[in-house]
């Protein structure tokens, strides 16, 4: 179940203005996509989830959790994650349950994906859900893995790669939690880890483009979701080469 989103096509055809700025989906449905009647999906299985988030300069969503494991990437703007100072591109990893934040755009805005490999109907915000979260450590702890800003790579140091790497850029955990970067070299291949042992990976073009089994160039800020259960990601980078991350998440019980 290898999923691909053209974040032109996303673009194009997804991107809304809600209450909370501009929003944009990739791949799944979501609580702002999710129509009245439409079946919610289980949560307690297999279900990708990506979509981008906009927001205006100054903008602060206050600390919260949520129910499903997610990775946020920051691929646009500045500003902070909890105690850490963000831009792009940085990564940002949370169990579920793990409370985190606040986030707080800076002057020119902030813009990430949120990544998932199982349903989330939405923020629980804190303290308001501090009961809640309590009730969940039995079964939940907390989490948090973070890498980067990683600035994507330009246009001649792209030109300029003189081989193909993959380098852990969030180290693989005995659960099958990881961060790789790929930086591939105009039109060679770059080959990613084997899916089994985590519990689904999104991969996201930071710079350049990619195709995958022969399809269509994949341009930058594209995803690409691979299930625990297909083969190895095998891409090949455009004419101008490619920089991308490989997000992989921890195995669940239901993967």
């Amino acid at each position: 179940m290898i999923l691909t989103a053209d974040s032109a096509v996303a673009q194009r055809t997804s991107r809304r203005k809600t209450a909370n700025g501009w929003h944009t989906t990739f791949i799944g449905q979501n609580r702002n996509t999710l129509q009245e009647g439409d079946p919610v999906p289980a949560s307690d299985c297999l279900y990708p989830m990506a979509f981008l988030v906009e927001k205006e300069p100054g903008a602060v969503v206050h600390p919260h959790f949520h129910q499903a494991d997610q990775y946020q990437v920051i691929v646009q703007g500045t500003g902070r994650l909890g105690i850490h100072d963000v831009a792009s591109v940085a990564v940002h990893y949370t169990d579920a349950y793990s409370a985190y934040g606040p986030i707080v755009a800076a002057e020119e805005g902030v813009a990430w994906f949120t990544l998932r490999n199982a349903w989330d109907p939405g923020a629980r915000y804190m303290p308001d859900n501090r009961r809640h979260l309590r009730e969940a450590r039995a079964k939940y702890h907390h989490r948090e893995a973070t890498c980067g800003p990683l600035p994507p790579l330009t246009g001649p140091e792209l030109a300029s790669l003189t081989a193909t790497t993959g380098v852990a850029v969030i180290a693989e955990t005995a659960d099958g939690l990881g961060t790789w970067r790929y930086t591939v070299q105009a039109h060679d291949f770059a080959t990613g880890p084997d899916p089994s042992r985590g519990g689904g990976q999104f991969w996201l073009v930071n710079a350049g483009s990619v195709a995958v089994d022969g399809g269509a160039l994949l341009p930058v800020q594209s995803c690409i979701f691979v299930a625990p259960h297909d083969t190895a990601l095998r891409l090949q980078a455009g004419p101008a080469g490619a920089d991308v991350l490989c997000m992989q998440f921890p195995k669940r019980a239901c993967d």
